[in-house]
Formats: structure tokens, C-alpha cells, sequence
């Protein structure tokens, strides 16, 4: 079932690294950047003044800084008969301000209208998801490299790219979906349980042979338990939206932000617990034995431990045949919460959804002894340098099984 294209939102993308002298406009008296072929490609000949633009700055652990400004696109030598000299002006505001030597500046024009500034720390883990996201092969450091939106290169929206366009603020409507409709409709406008829905999920695809691409079954299952979550979370948002939020003084303000936390709450915590419940389901299929949230040192409580709680508190047990998975759909900082879930495990294993780790990261994770697990198709997110070191679904159930025989 499509969900849509990045062409939708995006014509194209320039990015580069910024130099001390851009990031310093002091320095130079001017907030802008002279031209280059690549951003002639994004924004053309023509002079385009005052466009509006949403700046936004996402460090390392993807806090976001947000700033609504402009930039604009002039020929400094618009008048000369022979010469032109293009250049990029951008306003200053909080996310400018915040730029540093070395940070990644994108600059995506907008499908509708207006662009969208991005700065992020070039060896960020937003970057390597933005490159990967855009299909941009930087071709040098210090210049623009520009990469239309479109033919090869217009990535659908799956559930990897939602996620990376949701840090964006950049919410994709769902497409029309009369099989979905036709699932959830004996919900009619109540949420069900986590659990509920995840079986629906499963159930609702057919997916012969589970036992020979668990990588891609565990992709296709949070696929379609996201389609199914969005669109009944859209049709009781909608009715909530119609019936208003009105109390005895008026306009119930409180009212209105209680519910909208409520629902981003609830998307956070539904994507975990959908990644829990399809692992299970995977383990189940392949008959491996587990305990699921069971109590360690310190009222630590694993996703997952093989064979199970009983062999863990067992002293006499070997070490060696006990195995520990964590499962979070996102990470951020909280891939550190595993490392003390499970003493007696030496090497922890995790498995997330979360693309384009950057380098640092993937570096301190294994200096710690945490083994990243993820989808295969997600490898690909990743550096080269990183992919022989990261493990897939298929990988990690056959190690388990080999621990079980």
C-alpha cells in the first residue's frame, strides 16, 4: 500500500559543510553565501526575494531549535551585460546564531512554496538520516552538492522516512486507504490495545515463509501497524478537533494542550510497544525461548532474555548461553539504558529502527559492548565503515538459536 513520496514535500536539496567565515558573519559584514552551479540547480537564474523559510538546528541527540525567517536569492551583478554573480542571503535569527564551524547547512526547497533550512552537526547521526533520505552524494566538503527529488531519487514514505521527516516537524498525510478503513472500522473512535492492534497488523498481511526473511517481516509488520495507528489516530483526532474544546469560561486552552500532549505521547509509546510485540511474535515463529520484561539486578527489566528468567537467576547456568535484547524503536541517549539491564550478559544486543547512527555513537557502543541489531534494508542508512560491524534480524536469531541447541 503507497504512503506517498518525498517528491510530494521537496524539489530538490543543496547541502554543504560551513566554513568558520559563514558561520561568523561578523567577520564579513554579510549574512550570505555566494553561488555555485549546484544551488543554480536548486533555485535558478531568476532572483527569488524574501523566501520564506523554516530554520531549524538539531544537535547530537536531535534537541531541536526552531526559527520562522527568509532567505533570498539575487544576482549581485543583475545589471552588468555580461557578468552574474549569484547569492544566497539568509535572515538571522536563534538557529543562525547557533551555527558552528564544521555543521552541515541544507537548504530543501519546498514542493508548495518556501524553503527549509536544516543545520546539523556533520557527523551527527541527523545527518547521515538526512543524506540517506534525499539520496545526496556529497561531492565536496566546503561546496554545495545539490540532488533533485524525483525519478531515482524520491524515496517513499515508509516508516523509516516518517520518522526522519517527523524530526523535521513534517507530519505526511495518509494516502486513501479503504483497506485500512475497512480494518480498524470495528474500533469505530477508541484507540484499542497495543497488543490488539499489532495482531491486527500481522494478521491483516500475508507474508508466506516468516522463517526465511524475519528482517523483512519485522519491516513489513511495524509498516503496516504505523498505516493502521495513523489512520484511526486521524479520524479520532478530527472528531475531537470537530466537537471543539469549550468549558464553562470558553475556550478550554488547558483542555486543547492536555489532549495534544496526550496524543504525541501516545505515538512515542505505541511505536515501543509495537516493536516488543512483533519480536515476540518473530521469537515465537522460530520457537526460541524467552522471557519477556523479567526482573534482574536492581529491579532492571530486560525487553528480552534467552532462554529465559529462570536460567538468568540460576548461578550454575552458563553465561555463555544466555543472550539479552533491548528493543527501542528510536534511540537517542536511551541505548545506555542497557547496559546495566543484564550483569551477568557481557555483550548486550539492541534492536531499533533508528537509522543512520552516527559514527561517534556506533564507536561508543561497542567500546561498551552493545551490539546494534537492526533490519537489514536499515544497513544501508549506515557508512560504510560501520555496516560489517552491525548485525540483522536473521543474524541475532540464529545466535540465539545456536545458544538454545
Amino acid at each position: 500500500m503507497e504512503r506517498g513520496h518525498l517528491s510530494e514535500y521537496f524539489s530538490g536539496i543543496a547541502v554543504k559543510r560551513l566554513s568558520a567565515v559563514e558561520t561568523r558573519p561578523a567577520t564579513s559584514n554579510q549574512h550570505e553565501f555566494n553561488a555555485s552551479t549546484e544551488l543554480k540547480k536548486l533555485l535558478g537564474e531568476d532572483d527569488l526575494k524574501d523566501i520564506s523559510t523554516k530554520f531549524i538546528w538539531i544537535g547530537h541527540e536531535q534537541e531541536a531549535v526552531e526559527a520562522e525567517g527568509f532567505v533570498t536569492w539575487y544576482d549581485a551583478r543583475r545589471k552588468h551585460p555580461t557578468r552574474s554573480e549569484h547569492r544566497l542571503y539568509y535572515s538571522t535569527n536563534d538557529v543562525t546564531a547557533m551555527m558552528d564551524e564544521g555543521d552541515a547547512f541544507f537548504l530543501a526547497k519546498r514542493k508548495a512554496e518556501g524553503c527549509l533550512v536544516i543545520i546539523t552537526p556533520s557527523d551527527s547521526t541527523m545527518y547521515n538520516q538526512l543524506l540517506w533520505l534525499f539520496g545526496v552524494d556529497v561531492q565536496s566538503e566546503f561546496q554545495f552538492s545539490y540532488q533533485s527529488v524525483g525519478g531515482n531519487s524520491d524515496a517513499a514514505l515508509d516508516f523509516v522516512a516518517r520518522f526522519i521527516l517527523e524530526a523535521l516537524d513534517i507530519d505526511p498525510e495518509e494516502p486513501e486507504g479503504p483497506d485500512l478503513d475497512r480494518l480498524i472500522a470495528p474500533f469505530g473512535l477508541l484507540m484499542p490495545k497495543a497488543r490488539t492492534l499489532s495482531d491486527l497488523a500481522r494478521s491483516s498481511l500475508a507474508l508466506p515463509f516468516i522463517q526465511d526473511a524475519p528482517d523483512l517481516a519485522l519491516m513489513k509488520w511495524m509498516e503496516r501497524e504505523d498505516q493502521l495507528f495513523r489512520r484511526l489516530e486521524r479520524k479520532i483526532v478530527a472528531e475531537r478537533l470537530r466537537t471543539g474544546f469549550q468549558n464553562s469560561d470558553g475556550e478550554d486552552v488547558e483542555g486543547f494542550i492536555a489532549f495534544s500532549l496526550s496524543v504525541q505521547n501516545r505515538r512515542k509509546s505505541r511505536a515501543g510497544l509495537a516493536l516488543e510485540s512483533h519480536i515476540e511474535a518473530l521469537l515465537t515463529a522460530f520457537g526460541i525461548s524467552y522471557s519477556r520484561g523479567a526482573v534482574t539486578e536492581n529491579g532492571n527489566k530486560p525487553d528480552f532474555l534467552f532462554p529465559g528468567a529462570t536460567q538468568y537467576a540460576d548461578p550454575a547456568f552458563d553465561v555463555n548461553r544466555l543472550t539479552m535484547l533491548g528493543a527501542k524503536s528510536t534511540l537517542k541517549e536511551r541505548w545506555r539504558q542497557v547496559l546495566s539491564e543484564a550483569e551477568r550478559i557481557q555483550v548486550k544486543h539492541l534492536l531499533t529502527f533508528e537509522p543512520g547512527i552516527s559514527l561517534k555513537q556506533t564507536a561508543e557502543m561497542q567500546a561498551k559492548q552493545l551490539q546494534l541489531v537492526l533490519p537489514r534494508e536499515l544497513h544501508a542508512t549506515y557508512k560504510p565503515e560501520q555496516q560489517p560491524w552491525l548485525m540483522d534480524v536473521s543474524d541475532f536469531i540464529r545466535l540465539v538459536q545456536s545458544r538454545q541447541s
